[in-house]
């Protein structure tokens, strides 16, 4: 049975599950639209950890993604006065120690990038080779504004005025996904989403001679925490976050990108750590943006036709590590689910979730008190954590590790996706 798909996202999901897609059945029909009105090449580095790795290396993507992958040694927390109060280093992509970096770091938009030329050259070549009318379609400056399910399909309306009819409808639009909130509602949707209660605000500066391949890190009084990356480019990514309960922060996110960074910088103007060159920074800056960081966690994954992907079904939270990684399994499990089932859509999405289920409840695993500790208020909190994190950076060595291939194994088998062994 061929499909007529329509994913919504040209993230890292929507590009990732169109190539899976067209690997099983080069017949299936995949439009895939984006609300922006083009490739969003913006974003911080992700990480490809645990399962990411094996599934780009089935996809036969992985050397390319390391060709792009940015050169981050570890990670240094410094005082006020830059003096050294820990390093953490680099983790294998299988490995679960304390830090930030791991094996295969990557910007964002070069994942993006990778994934959505992955695609287009697939699908070129499908067409080159075969008679088949349908293919893989991307249309920019588009959304959906309304569906409309019956038993067979998923009748669509797009801002653009156009309708169309689809097997299924797949949303990878992100935490604040508006297809999950059409298909589920908007109380169910926003109930979706478990705060964690840290503010996070991003945006690039100009790099400076003496930053090169360490993230620093910083804590600084009023429970707030810069980390600087710059991992070898000409600019420095800056990630600022607080759990500042200021009524005007949270507000602000309702309002333009000018008065969301005016919120920013009015919490860390006074931070005691590069304060001048990162508030002139975020003032210029033109890729700030900002969130409340939680995660969504969904009762069910799918409504009919319509089924959430990524960060639209289970956001495990950017402090995780995690989210790129459930990316690709879900679109790996929803692809493989799919072709295996070929002629029982609804039965697939069954399975995807059951299959799904132990990989979130895994990511999710993080507790909003525990990442309350690493937020201290006063500077004599900031004190005990620097001693906390000074012993930690000594004992890295000490910390369990996954056996060499754990994470490959967890992985199911579909033989229909035609994926390298």
């Amino acid at each position: 049975m061929t499909l007529n798909v329509l994913i919504v996202g040209a993230g890292i999901c929507g590009p990732a599950l169109a190539i899976l897609l067209q690997k099983s059945n080069p017949q299936n029909n995949i439009t895939i639209v984006e609300r922006f009105p083009h490739l969003r090449s913006t974003g911080q580095q992700v990480d490809l950890k645990t399962q990411a790795p094996h599934i780009l290396r089935k996809m036969g993507l992985m050397d390319e993604i390391k060709s792009r992958c940015v050169n981050e040694t570890g990670l240094e927390m410094v005082d006020s006065e830059d003096k050294r109060i820990g390093y953490f280093g680099v983790a294998g992509s299988g490995e679960l120690r304390p830090g930030l970096t791991s094996e295969h770091e990557i910007m964002r938009g070069d994942m993006v990038k990778v994934l959505y030329d992955a695609s287009i050259k697939q699908d070129s070549e499908l067409s080159a080779n075969s008679e088949r009318k349908t293919g893989l379609t991307y249309e920019f400056g588009q959304t959906v504004t309304a569906l409309d399910q019956s038993a067979d399909g998923v009748d669509v309306t797009f801002l653009s005025g156009q309708k169309g009819r689809y097997d299924l409808v797949v949303a990878a639009d992100g935490q604040g996904s508006r297809t999950r909130r059409l298909a589920f509602g908007k109380e169910v949707s926003d109930a979706a989403f478990k705060t964690l209660g840290v503010h996070g605000g991003y945006f690039s500066i100009p790099r400076i001679q003496s930053e090169g391949s360490l993230a620093r890190g910083h804590l600084a009084p009023g429970s707030r925490m810069i980390i600087t990356r710059t991992s070898d480019r000409p600019v420095t990514g800056v990630l600022l976050f607080t759990t500042s309960t200021s009524p005007e922060l949270r507000a602000s996110y309702k309002k333009s990108i000018e008065e969301q960074k005016e919120a920013f910088s009015d919490i860390f103007r006074d931070s005691d750590w590069q304060a001048d060159r990162l508030m002139a920074g975020l003032a210029v800056s033109d890729d700030f943006y900002a969130h409340e960081v939680g995660q969504i966690k969904m009762d069910r994954l799918s409504t009919g036709r319509v089924v959430l992907l990524g960060d639209a079904g289970y956001c495990p939270s950017p402090f995780t590590g995690l989210g790129t990684n459930l990316c690709l399994m879900g679109a790996y499990v929803l692809a493989g689910e799919l072709a295996r089932q070929q002629n029982d859509v609804l039965g697939a999405l069954k399975s995807y979730e059951d299959k799904m289920r132990p990989f979130i409840d895994d990511c999710q695993k993080y507790s909003s008190g525990l990442l309350s500790l690493f937020f201290p208020s006063s500077r004599l909190g900031i004190w005990t954590l620097h001693q906390v994190i000074r012993a930690m950076s000594k004992v890295t060595s000490l910390f369990p590790q996954p056996q060499e291939g754990e994470h490959g194994k967890r992985i199911p088998e579909y033989p229909e996706l035609k994926l390298k062994p």
